[in-house]
């Protein structure tokens, strides 16, 4: 086979493919080999019957028709493949020679993935959660801490939320008690929304002796009835916090003291919301690249593929959990349609990206380099226990090692974009990135379903 691609207008090329008939021969006698398996004739077990019977049977042509039908595909496949070309939609296959017989030749005008150029993205800012520990958020864990220890006393004071109230608490729903809403000395935390929200409402700032009758909304949407409350308040309380000795420290916790505590949180926290500001850092910045990209650039086909490979990760990470995407799809609560169109609505988005990283690629040569692909194969056969230049192999076989190459680079864009942009916090604060920076051998800042999923082709 010879193959050949010629560009044309409108994002398209055509694939040329030459098939000697020696070559074609093979895929003639393979259709002849399944019409004999089919077909049943006198004096034939299925599948005997000799070629030349078949032919005088069922004609030549129609035999050559199944060997095209089969075998053009498996030929254009090869020639996109050797051609590297950037394929986005099916091909429009017209046989141009050998129709009837001897050498082949065919042509597969296909569309391709836009080239794009985009403009501003190496002046990106965008804003996230400050990663600092706050001095409210630090006194907030203390007093969570030292409440957890605390005792109930009387509050002397109107109602607030948090407070505990003992109720005499009477419900009716259509005349009738309701079951667990009839007692004395009903213990109630004030704003805990447990019963229904008119009680937390109607009791703030309650004192005691305060007698309240009202009408809630039934928590039941199909019961019209509303729940009718009767209560009296016998106490308002609130939790009296320990003072936070070096005694009580040691008695309570593992710490010394409540300095101790303290830099424990921050020391506990800091490393968990850096963390969250990194991803969020790279999924801001993925956002705004492919922001740069107008909606014309996205051709339908692109939302097609885009819809098409996370539905097909998705199916692998469920079947990695033992569980089928269908049997996924029914836990939801939705039809296979309506899960395809949540992910169709913003697949334009992981499009626009793929596009935009692409872009960025070209634009400062960041075409992943032979050590990383190499890298990157050696990984997955660690993975796989198995032979580097058995999986190498593997790839270069399924047509694969084009599409790692792209989605090594795209990484690479990734890694420029986040490090030229501007990171602020939502005041508008520029925040030091410095301390977002980890090893090479760890996470990068690439968002997992956005810059390598969502781009993936």
């Amino acid at each position: 086979m010879k193959s050949s691609v010629e560009a044309l207008e409108g994002n398209k090329v055509k694939v040329i493919v030459n098939i000697s008939e020696e070559e074609f021969e093979k895929d003639l006698d393979a259709a002849f080999k399944r019409l004999a398996s089919e077909v049943r004739l006198p004096g034939f077990r299925p599948g005997k019957a000799p070629r030349k019977v078949l032919e005088a049977r069922i004609g030549s042509e129609y035999a050559r028709g199944e060997a095209f039908e089969k075998a053009l595909p498996r030929y254009y496949s090869e020639a996109a493949r050797d051609g590297d070309v950037d394929v986005i939609a099916p091909p429009d296959i017209d046989i141009t020679e050998g129709r009837d017989g001897g050498a082949v030749t065919f042509e597969a005008v296909v569309e391709v993935r836009p080239q794009i150029s985009i403009s501003g993205y190496k002046d990106i800012v965008v804003k996230i959660d400050a990663p600092e520990i706050s001095e409210d958020e630090l006194n907030e864990a203390e007093e969570r801490f030292l409440k957890a220890y605390g005792e109930l006393v009387d509050a002397d004071r109107p109602a607030e939320s948090g407070d505990t109230l003992e109720l005499d608490i009477s419900a009716e729903h259509d005349g009738e008690p309701v079951p667990g809403l009839i007692s004395d000395a009903y213990s109630y935390t004030l704003g805990s929304g447990t019963i229904v929200p008119e009680l937390d409402v109607e009791l703030l700032a309650a004192e005691p002796g305060d007698e309240l009758d009202f009408a809630a909304v039934h928590p039941d949407p199909e019961e019209e009835a509303p729940l009718r409350f009767s209560i009296r308040v016998a106490k308002v309380q609130r939790v009296e916090s320990p003072e936070p000795t070096p005694e009580f420290m040691q008695q309570n916790s593992e710490f010394e003291t409540i300095e101790e505590f303290r830099a424990d949180y921050i020391e506990r926290m800091s490393a968990n919301r850096v963390e969250r500001a990194r991803q969020a850092r790279g999924n801001a910045v993925a956002d705004a690249v492919a922001k740069l990209v107008a909606d014309d650039d996205v051709a339908p086909p692109l939302i097609e593929l885009e819809v098409e490979n996370r539905i097909e990760d998705m199916a692998m990470r469920m079947q990695a959990q033992g569980m089928q995407l269908e049997q996924f799809i029914q836990m939801t609560g939705q039809s296979t349609q309506q899960f395809v169109e949540g992910i169709r609505a913003t697949a334009g988005d992981g499009a626009k990206l793929d596009l935009a990283l692409r872009a960025v690629v070209e634009a400062e040569g960041l075409h992943c380099t032979d050590d990383q692909l190499t890298d990157e194969v050696q990984a997955a056969a660690e993975a796989m226990d198995e032979p580097a230049d058995e999986i190498r192999k593997r790839y270069a076989e399924a047509g694969l090692l084009s599409k790692i190459r792209w989605d090594l680079s795209k990484r690479n864009a990734m890694d420029f974009l986040v490090e030229h942009a501007t990171v602020k916090d939502k005041d508008g604060n520029k925040i030091n990135t410095e301390r977002f920076e980890v090893p090479e051998t760890a996470e990068e800042d690439i968002p997992a379903e956005q810059a390598t999923e969502s781009a993936d082709a």
